[in-house]
């Protein structure tokens, strides 16, 4: 009768795969929207993205457009943290405002 061996297997870290996806997902950025409303002025949704955002004239005037006629605009991209604050601060000025993972 021989010795039977016990088969084994390198230890693996079973948790590799959830944190690689945990790692790619952390590295995507955000992107803070505003929505078209029934309330705000164009003229004012332009001011807003100047004063805020710091836009010149011309990219102000071109994502109030995308707003306007499309529903939406992403208006910034970047950490969750800075969008969240983004949002917020359009919310200050009467926009509505959402955060959301860019799309990969």
């Amino acid at each position: 009768m021989g010795v039977m061996g016990v088969l084994t297997t390198p230890d693996v870290d079973l948790d590799f795969e959830s944190e690689v996806g945990e790692s790619a997902r952390a590295q995507r950025p955000w992107q803070t929207v505003v929505w078209d409303d029934p309330v705000n002025l164009m003229s004012y949704v332009t001011h807003v993205f100047r004063e805020y955002f710091g836009y010149p004239l011309s990219e102000a005037e071109r994502l109030m457009l995308r707003v306007h006629n499309e529903g939406h605009a992403v208006v910034a991209e970047g950490a969750r943290e800075q969008m969240e604050l983004h949002a917020r601060a359009m919310h200050d000025y009467g926009l509505w405002a959402t955060v959301r993972e860019a799309p990969a």
